[in-house]
């Protein structure tokens, strides 16, 4: 029976090689069989069917390849428990593992590339669909070997670009972004196009570098340097100094282990870098490893920081780019996966790598990927599982998992950093690849110095552009000479030109020449006047026209009341001409090349308007580059802001007599055939007999004649403007005479409403404009009867007709403006009678506002006066009191200056000088503040405080300066100078106790000043001290040493006072109490120390360790009440 079956086998066996492998079908023969085999050829047959089918279909495998033996770091992820994890889950979910079993097999990776390629090429059979592998090296080989094999390969490390060629790489896919493009991002946004990379010498992390190097050259960035490093220091050294040497690079990618997960490599070349001055802000250091995980930062302490306080400093220099978790991070997610009993208990946090995180997300990726091709109805094969591997998402260990249509991953990133100081890592930016942006979360990026590496040109990061890095093609210079040469000569050719012009027209003589310039007018300041031209005297802004005066193509320079400059044609439009103010209205500047025969016409024409309500031409103004129309001035300002001004009260009357000297003028221009164009209220100007009177006309036609460019004017300057006019492709330049009627109209509804135009419309200008042009439905004003007869509102009705044709002529208009009035003459004597009556009642309203404005300057001179003396000397002085000089048995005084002060004025511009000092005195300001302390005087560097004056405060002053005097040298030891950060500043500080008399000197500019022997033997203690150090007489320590609270004081020993001979001094060294940390003085010349220490518990303890002679002797304690 045994030998049937085997002749059995071997006879299936040879037909199926003969005849199921040949491509052309043809009959097949069957093979000869021995008698009887046929039966147990079927029952073979029907055996195996099933037991095929059931491993092909209900088993699928998958290898997680890393190099989990020969890494420790690695080994850290626990492959195998979320391998099981992640299958655990895939197996107990229905719409996961329908029909399908996911198992898992560990696959150890050699460290060695060529090995691992080895071991790779023999695991065809040991799974369905690889995770992996670690290594790009031969990332590639392992992509085309699986696309043979027809086998999915879903990598998370891969970071060859030659792998996105969808072509040659059917069966490869990435479960996470490809680390190439998160940091192209950020190159992008930091434009740091100068790249250096080192990596560990280990094969996986050199080829790592490798493959990112060639990534980002690909997409022709400078990668200039690519070393690698082992771990001893000449090696980290060697690698550091490639980098510094290296021209213009930026950013320093680290291929290697994270120190914060353990990486020892990464630990030793920051320290290094540190060592080096690298960390100084030139170069920015991106860890590599931790684009691969999602890192946890939120609440999260890192030994390796808050230990190592050399890595806390140069990791201020680094960067780290992290994916994001939205929810929980991932020791949040692995600890609530211990507490349901996913992992043993005994696993501890520190122990695990975020890896574990990576495979676990990965082996989902696959499930997904094969759920979607089972919902296809499709062959699981590897092409398959990475096609339909496109648009799904699912939650992953710690975060949404998403791809695109592409079947990229779309997570979001993060970018950590530090403050310099302390170990949090604290978010700034989000990556989101989906859109490609770098967004900022609110918080800056702390760079070492303040200053961010200086970013490189943008033509690096503009597609198809060659960038030379900055480098001038000789080619290039040349053309860039002939065409600076040829300008120039035709600047100068052009600038000869209107030169000869302009000479031309400085020819005309005469009276009524039209051309001015300087040697016609005399530009003046209408505050520094005596002249009084406005209803209100504190309005100097009714002196002149505001900028809202003149529309947006004039150009004004108004004053204010504390302005003192004498005035000129470049900030000022006020002039005297022939005796009279007169008012300049500017044109666009750098337009104006010669006066044209148009606007030469345009200048008689203007010139020959004469009419008591049309602003006087009075010439055209062109010198020095500016060009302005020049017309009388009218001293109450424009019709506008008459109408804005509550000061001025307006009955019916004042208002038609303002409207009557409107229509006047306009009857004249458009009887004279002049088209106005840009009537509104802002071009009606008032003088100070209250006529109104018209200006800006011909301001267009000069526009034209010279070809100004066109400047589309705001919605705000066309609400004045016709709705045929806004239909014009130019509203700005077109006008007609039936438009100016139109603008009547609207500058009818201001006088009216004394509002500005369509104010009874919740509407926009923009919005108005629109609706004006896009009619019907009809958009005008609305006024009420109540504001106006009935007469005058039927008026303004017919002048902002639709339709132009039948609005009334401004010879109809003045025709029923009279009959408006009944014949009656409009008197504006009348009108300021009773204007005058209406001031009067409104006095005591403003008296009421003027005495609350004193109250608040004399709030502002008392704080003031308190800020230049002691409130109660201040308070003396107010009363109109004398301060007598007054004694005082016992204060301290306070000293100190900066250390070097005169060489770093030297170095120093004054301003910079200026800075420091208000840098420096602006933080001892702060910190008295919070003492019981009076600041006397600064003088140059010196800085001068007492306590216990004005107001005695027992002996508490020497504790109020020496608690002061301690965290003023706190604050010292971390000020930086703006212009010199790395220069320190040191300060020497003096303190004495004893009497002195106070008293307040001089009148003018009255100081608040000390005499006595006490401060004169203050400032001998700052200058016999010593920087950093705070310098004591016996009286302060002594009265330090009875208020016995915990002060330290050393005994410094016999210094030289000047004046006094050899005294008994002291150093105040801190505070049992104070905490804050200070500079660390220089040391001491001196072979012998004394240190006395004040305890709150008790006396004063002596301790004396004299020489090295002594250091092995026991020390000796005295008793000591004085300074012997």
């Amino acid at each position: 029976m045994l030998r049937q079956l085997y002749q059995l086998h071997s006879s299936l066996h040879e037909w199926a090689s003969t005849y199921l492998t040949t491509p052309v079908l043809t009959e097949a023969k069957f093979p000869s069989l021995p008698h009887g085999a046929w039966l147990l050829w079927f029952l073979l047959a029907s055996l195996s069917v099933p037991c095929a089918a059931r491993s092909t279909s209900t088993v699928f495998k998958v290898g997680v390849v890393g190099p989990w033996k020969c890494d420790p770091l690695f080994a850290k992820a626990l492959p195998q428990t979320a391998a099981q994890l992640a299958v655990e889950r895939i197996n107990n979910d229905p719409s996961l593992s329908l029909g399908t079993t996911f198992e898992y097999v560990i696959i150890d990776e050699d460290c060695q590339t060529s090995m691992a390629l080895k071991g790779f090429l023999g695991h065809y059979a040991r799974a369905n669909a690889f995770l992996g592998p670690v290594n790009p090296g031969y990332c590639d080989a392992a992509s085309l070997l699986a696309n043979n094999w027809n086998k999915a390969l879903f990598s998370w490390t891969c970071v060859n670009y030659e792998l996105d060629d969808r072509s040659r790489h059917l069966t490869f896919a990435r479960t996470v972004p490809s680390p190439t493009w998160v940091l192209l991002s950020l190159v992008r946004h930091f434009r740091w196009a100068h790249i250096g990379i080192i990596s560990s010498a280990e094969d996986v992390w050199v080829d790592t570098g490798s493959k990112v190097a060639d990534a980002l050259r690909s997409y022709g960035l400078p990668v200039t340097t690519v070393v690698s490093t082992d771990k001893d220091p000449a090696s980290i050294r060697l690698a550091l100094t490639r980098v510094k040497r290296a021209e213009n690079i930026r950013m320093v990618i680290l291929c290697m282990h994270s120190v914060l997960i353990g990486g020892h490599i990464q630990r030793l070349l920051l320290e290094t870098a540190l060592d080096m001055h690298l960390t100084d802000g030139s170069l920015v250091f991106i860890p590599y490893d931790t684009l691969l995980y999602s890192l946890p930062y939120r609440d999260v302490r890192y030994p390796a920081l808050i230990n190592n306080g050399k890595l806390r400093r140069a990791y201020d220099a680094v960067l780290t780019v992290t994916m994001d978790s939205e929810e929980n991070s991932f020791y949040k997610a692995y600890q609530k996966t211990v507490n349901v009993g996913g992992v043993p208990r005994h696993i501890k946090l520190h122990q695990i790598s975020p890896l574990f995180g990576t495979i676990y997300s990965s082996i989902l990726f696959m499930a997904n990927a094969l759920q979607n091709v089972r919902d296809a109805g499709e062959w699981r094969s590897g092409a398959n599982l990475v096609r339909h591997s496109r648009n799904m998402a699912f939650y992953g260990f710690s975060q949404r998992v998403r791809t695109n249509g592409s079947g990229a991953s779309l997570l979001k990133y993060v970018m950590l950093d530090t403050d310099g100081q302390s170990w949090p890592l604290l978010p700034t930016h989000c990556v989101d690849l989906e859109a490609g942006m770098v967004m900022s979360l609110g918080r800056s990026i702390h760079f070492p110095g303040g200053v961010q590496p200086s970013p490189d040109s943008s033509c690096w990061f503009i597609p198809g552009t060659l960038c030379t890095g900055g480098r001038v093609d000789p080619f290039h210079l040349i053309i860039v000479f002939l065409c600076i040469l040829l300008t120039i000569i035709f600047s100068s050719g052009l600038y000869y030109c209107i030169r000869r012009r302009i000479n031309q027209i400085s020819l005309v003589r005469g009276p009524d020449k039209i051309m001015l310039t300087l040697a016609d007018v005399i530009f003046i300041n209408p505050s520094l006047s005596n002249k009084k031209l406005s209803l209100d005297d504190s309005k100097v802004g009714d002196m002149r026209r505001k900028p809202s005066d003149t529309d947006r193509q004039s150009l004004s320079t108004p004053f204010s009341d504390s302005t003192v400059t004498p005035a000129t044609y470049a900030n000022s439009n006020i002039a005297i001409f022939e005796g009279d103010w007169a008012w300049m209205k500017r044109l666009p500047s750098g337009n104006f090349k010669a006066i044209t025969p148009q606007t030469s016409d345009v200048f008689e024409l203007m010139k020959d308007i004469r009419h008591e309500n049309v602003n006087l031409f009075l010439g055209f103004f062109l010198d020095c580059g500016v060009f302005g129309i020049m017309t009388e001035y009218c001293s109450r300002s424009s019709l506008q802001d008459l109408l804005s001004n509550s000061d001025v009260k307006l009955d019916w009357m004042f208002k038609t007599s303002l409207l009557l000297d409107l229509i006047k003028g306009m009857k004249y221009l458009h009887h004279r055939g002049v088209c106005h164009g840009r009537l509104k209220s802002r071009n009606c100007v008032v003088d100070g007999r209250f006529v109104l009177k018209l200006t800006d006309y011909g301001y267009n036609k000069i526009l034209m004649a010279q070809r100004f460019p066109y400047e589309d004017p705001s919605a705000e300057e066309l609400l004045w403007t016709a709705p045929e006019i806004l239909r014009s492709p130019h509203p700005g330049l077109c006008g007609t005479q039936l438009g100016d009627v139109y603008s009547f109209a609207i500058i009818m509804q201001e006088v009216v409403l004394r509002g500005p135009p369509f104010c009874m419309l919740d509407l926009s200008a923009e919005d108005v404009i629109q609706k004006v042009r896009n009619s019907p439905p009809l958009c005008r004003p609305v006024v009420s009867p109540d504001h106006a007869p009935l007469e005058c509102i039927q008026l303004m009705k017919q002048c902002w007709n639709e339709q132009a044709d039948r609005r009334p002529h401004f010879n109809d208009i003045f025709d029923q403006f009279k009959n408006i009035n009944k014949g009656r003459k409009t008197n504006i004597i009348d009108s300021m009678l009773r204007m005058l009556e209406q001031y009067s009642s409104n006095l005591e309203e403003l008296i009421r506002e003027r005495t609350e404005e004193l109250e608040i300057e004399k709030l502002k001179t008392e704080k003031l006066l308190t800020q230049m003396l002691p409130p109660s000397v201040a308070d003396v002085l107010k009363v109109g009191g004398t301060v007598e000089p007054e004694h005082f048995e016992n204060v301290t005084l306070y000293f100190s200056d900066i250390v070097g002060f005169t060489t770093i004025s030297a170095n120093s511009e004054p301003i910079e000088v200026v800075d420091l000092l208000n840098d420096l005195y602006t933080l001892f300001d702060a910190i008295i503040g919070n003492h019981d302390v009076y600041k006397v005087e600064t003088i140059g560097d010196a800085y001068m405080v007492a306590s216990g004056l004005p107001v005695p405060n027992g002996n508490r002053h020497a504790a109020e300066i020496s608690s002061m005097a301690l965290d003023i040298l706190s604050a010292v030891g971390t000020f930086k100078m703006r212009h010199m950060p790395d220069v320190p500043v040191r300060i020497r500080i003096g303190l004495h106790s004893g009497p002195c008399v106070a008293g307040v000197v001089g009148l003018t500019m009255p100081r608040y000043c000390l005499f006595g022997d006490t401060v004169n033997t203050a400032s001998r203690m700052e200058s016999t001290g010593m920087p950093s150090r705070i310098h004591l007489s016996h009286s302060t320590a002594k009265i330090l040493v009875d208020l016995r609270e915990g002060y330290q004081v050393q005994l410094r020993g016999k210094t030289e006072l000047k004046g006094k001979g050899m005294e008994e001094t002291y150093w105040l060294v801190g505070r049992d109490s104070f905490t804050k940390p200070l500079p660390v003085p220089p040391e001491l010349k001196t072979d012998n120390f004394y240190e006395l220490r004040t305890s709150a518990l008790g006396g004063p303890i002596l301790w004396a360790c004299l020489s090295d002679y002594f250091a092995t002797e026991p020390l000796l304690l005295l008793d000591v009440s004085t300074s012997q």
